[in-house]
């Protein structure tokens, strides 16, 4: 049976410094680009038979870059938003708010576990339609393809916070006696 490979944009400088970045569009760094091409060989052994894409230039860069050609632009697999919070790391929100986990606690101004978790729901039921007709890419943002494994194997939204992913890395969701599983998760190119 065909896999769902999620593809995390190449490295921005805001990703290289842990600044949460959702809504602002910034470019991949030099080496955010170069990380891009470095996984064009693992995708290149796929037949995709849909390659579905963050909004934002981040992402499309990085899957334009992979040799991938995008079929569809999907406003779901944009990044969380982080609301008050962006542009912000997680050392400097803790200094207005000690306790706070994104994972439970959601961003103010921006949206909660639950929200992202229906988006990355919608994606994925979307995803597993079409992989009859083979793989399925998903080129996104750390968070929400985190949410996006958590989901696929059941657990809520907040389980994503147990998935680390790193930026330009490529994630397998498949399938081990017809039941969702993680078959590959944040290898390298």
């Amino acid at each position: 049976m065909a896999d769902i490979v999620l593809i995390r944009h190449g490295e921005t400088e805001w990703s290289a410094t842990g600044r949460h970045t959702s809504t602002t569009d910034i470019p991949l760094t030099d080496n955010g680009e170069a990380q891009a091409r470095a996984l064009a060989p693992a995708l290149a052994a796929h037949r995709f038979a849909a390659v579905l894409c963050s909004p934002r230039k981040r992402a499309q860069h990085t899957a334009a870059l992979a040799g991938l050609t995008v079929t569809d632009t999907d406003d779901d697999l944009a990044e969380w938003d982080y609301g008050n919070y962006e542009g912000r790391t997680t050392a400097d929100i803790h200094t207005d708010a000690p306790d706070w986990n994104l994972w439970t606690d959601g961003c103010p101004g921006g949206e909660t576990p639950t929200q992202v978790g229906a988006r990355l729901d919608r994606v994925l039921e979307r995803a597993r339609a079409l992989l009859c007709d083979g793989d399925v890419a998903l080129v996104g943002h750390g968070h929400a393809l985190r949410v996006a494994g958590a989901r696929w194997i059941g657990l809520s939204a907040t389980g994503g916070g147990l998935l680390r992913l790193d930026t330009a890395t490529l994630s397998s969701l498949g399938f081990e006696h017809a039941r969702p599983v993680i078959d590959r998760w944040n290898a390298p190119a």
